[in-house]
């Protein structure tokens, strides 16, 4: 998993296996402190799904995101 966060923003990614042998990116997003949203993609393996969570990470760090600690 990986928390991005910028001033009072949150953006979580985090690659989960699915049900089907698949993985699914999940994004999770919204102002610290509330539900916020989230947004699964199903992907046929693993490999796509971590291309697509660097993609992402690489675009939310250009953006103003920084890693933030998971705990």
């Amino acid at each position: 998993m990986l928390a991005l966060a910028a001033a009072d923003r949150l953006y979580q990614l985090s690659v989960e296996p699915d049900l089907f042998g698949g993985a699914a990116l999940v994004r999770r997003w919204g102002r610290i402190g509330t539900h916020g949203q989230e947004r699964i993609h199903l992907h046929d393996d693993d490999r796509q799904a971590i291309n697509r969570f660097l993609v992402l990470a690489r675009k939310k760090r250009a953006r103003g995101y920084r890693p933030r600690s998971c705990s």
